[in-house]
């Protein structure tokens, strides 16, 4: 039995294993904000949000299939809510029900506790059943209807009879006939365990038919080895069927664990969406575009992370742009510029892991993968200078980028004279943009960005920091001319002459 939430015809696997570049944008873009929301302290949902994530989908339909799912989960919580703890209330019970241990290489101990804890199964089994016939009317999307419908068809109850019916057997109530041939030192070979005749009908006819020849050896009672190669006679009969038993023990719990897994992913969906609807921030799904095209456009995109730790109101920006492939960022210091860029970087993450996104509306390109490349600060772990680590940095990702690819700039290359900066600047910006890269570059460098729109490039677009005349900033972004300047004359004033007294 599959559970295909997250793929159309594949399983989702949770393992620690992350690209490198991911790991960078973790810490970049404050991934981790985001997660710690959608996991609410649960460090399960924790692992398999932050392994959804890394694993960007990229193709329209794939995105659209999760996304319908999620939208039967927020329309029904309690419902998921319901199904989710089922499946995980039966998960808790396996260490304490199924634990081989030292006794795991004994085969009647296996099959004991392969029947013990598939018995606890068949309960939980007929739960979630019990939920996928009261409400498979309630959900649409073809990930959730599938599912209900196949639980509801595989484990009708007939099935579930049958299988306690073996278990039943399996008890060996009135012990067990094995055969077995003499080999070699007349050790027994070929052990087999035989499925006792059927008794005949009628107690009378019992009592008086003659019974086949058959010879019957008693253990004394305290004679340990003996009990002990009867113990070992009984394990030899027993070995396939403990441990076809245990197989199917497996493939039952397994079941579960991939339920929990997928399941997990909309629980967490569910609580970030409960977590922002008591903020009053709204949400959306957004539309992906095909990777050929270059579209973008959003109305009231919130930072994510922003909405989730800030006290304050949080802005919202508003965008579209066509046929656009290179974005060009400049204005005044503090201005909301690289809220601004995370609030794009999250948004696309999400909207490929097939969530929704804080924003009125949104629609984007697809890209295969996500860079961010943000200054960084000395540190004693450094081994050469920024300037240095900033251009080791852009080398490993152009070592990584494909087509159709986004890469985020934060303020890159300002650890070095202004001339050379822009110089640095302008070779990466044309070549990712000869090569379909797209990108959003913040930066400070006005010499850059001043030459670049002189030349008149069709596929890049420039947005500014808003700032008010007597300086206050409205943390939107709008698009316009790129200023040669970036106001760090008002920094200069808000900290060093806002309180000062004047002097006459």
């Amino acid at each position: 039995m599959k559970t295909y939430l997250m793929y159309k015809n594949k399983d989702f696997i949770v393992d620690d294993s992350f690209p490198e570049h991911f790991n960078i944008m973790m810490k970049d873009l404050e991934l981790n904000v985001l997660l710690q929301s959608l996991s609410a302290g649960d460090d399960f949902l924790y692992s398999v949000v932050k392994k959804a994530i890394s694993q960007l989908l990229c193709e329209v339909p794939d995105i659209e299939y999760r996304q319908a799912i999620l939208k039967d989960c927020l329309s029904h919580p309690d419902i998921i809510r319901d199904f989710y703890s089922v499946v995980v209330e039966c998960l808790s019970k396996e260490k304490d029900n199924l634990h081989y241990g030292v006794f795991g290489h004994y085969p009647s101990a296996v099959l004991h506790q392969s029947i013990s804890f598939t018995r606890y199964l068949l309960v939980s089994l007929r739960k979630v059943r019990c939920i996928a016939e009261a409400n498979l009317s309630h959900f649409a999307s073809t990930g959730m209807a599938r599912l209900f419908a196949m639980i509801i068809q595989e484990l009708n109850e007939e099935y579930l009879a049958m299988i306690e019916e073996h278990l039943k057997k399996m008890s060996f109530k009135k012990g067990i006939l094995i055969s077995a041939r003499p080999g070699e030192g007349n050790r027994g070979e070929d052990y087999v365990l035989r499925q006792p005749n059927r008794q005949e009908k009628g107690w009378f006819r019992r009592l008086f038919v003659r019974k086949p020849e058959h010879y019957t050896v008693q253990i004394a009672p305290r004679d340990e080895n003996g009990f002990r190669a009867l113990s070992n006679l009984q394990d030899e009969g027993l070995v396939l069927v403990a441990r076809a038993m245990a197989q199917s023990t497996a493939h039952l719990l397994n079941f579960f664990k991939s339920l929990r897994t997928e399941l997990g992913f909309y629980i967490a969906c569910i609580n970030l969406s409960e977590t922002l609807n008591m903020r009053h921030i709204p949400q959306c799904f957004p539309v992906p575009a095909y990777k050929c095209e270059r579209y973008l456009s959003f109305d009231s995109l919130y930072d994510i992370c922003l909405v989730l730790t800030a006290d304050k109101t949080v802005i919202a920006n508003t965008l579209k742009a066509d046929n656009k492939n290179t974005f060009i960022i400049t204005g005044a210091n503090q201005g909301g510029k690289s809220t601004f860029l995370r609030s794009l970087g999250l948004a696309q993450v999400m909207m490929q892991s097939g969530m929704f996104v804080t924003s009125e509306s949104f629609c984007t390109d697809i890209c295969r993968h996500i860079f961010t490349h943000y200054k960084c600060e000395e540190d004693s772990h450094m081994i050469s200078g920024k300037l240095d680590e900033e251009l080791r940095r852009m080398r490993d990702i152009i070592d990584l980028l494909e087509k159709d690819d986004l890469v985020l700039f934060n303020e890159s290359f300002s650890a070095t004279n202004s001339r050379e900066g822009a110089d640095i600047i302008r070779g990466i910006v044309a070549a990712l943009a000869e090569c379909k890269v797209k990108l959003f570059l913040v930066t400070h460098s006005s010499e850059f960005a001043c030459t670049y729109y002189q030349e008149h490039h069709q596929d890049a677009i420039y947005l500014c920091a808003e700032r008010r005349d007597g300086g206050e900033r409205t943390f939107r972004l709008t698009e316009g001319v790129p200023l040669d300047t970036s106001y760090g004359e008002d920094l200069f004033e808000e900290v060093f002459t806002r309180d000062m007294p004047s002097v006459s």
